[in-house]
């Protein structure tokens, strides 16, 4: 079973950049696909990337295009978010989760993750 901490949230000032991190245990890293979701309370658990247990396929919601990057080391079982030209309303918590699926599915939705870290709060002021 695999164990997901995350770190890097932190209050940023509106058009600043912020890398979250997510770093795994107690399972092989390269075999889970990796996302991030974020949430924002009283709100549902929203999707904003994905990336396949290679690195070799990514998704993304429509509030991370084309501003968010998501890639992974697995060397250092570490996924990452990149985070460019953030608003207000990317304030939220954000949190990683691991599929443990052998078949890449872009799956937007946080049922088709057994496993989750307990989230980075990332806020960002205007």
């Amino acid at each position: 079973q695999v164990q997901l901490e995350e770190s890097g949230g932190r209050l940023v000032q509106t058009g600043g950049s912020l890398r979250l991190s997510c770093v795994a245990s107690g399972g092989t890293f390269s075999d889970y696909n990796m996302a991030w979701f974020r949430q924002i309370p009283g709100r549902e658990r929203e999707f904003v990337a994905a990336v396949s247990r290679r690195g070799g396929s990514t998704g993304y919601g429509d509030s991370a295009k084309g501003r968010f990057i998501i890639s992974r080391e697995n060397s250092k079982n570490t996924v990452y978010l990149q985070m460019n030209s953030l608003k207000p309303e990317d304030t939220a918590v954000y949190y990683c989760a691991a599929d443990p699926s052998t078949v890449w599915s872009l799956d937007l939705t946080p049922v088709g993750y057994d496993y989750w870290g307990r989230g980075t709060q990332v806020t960002v002021s205007s």
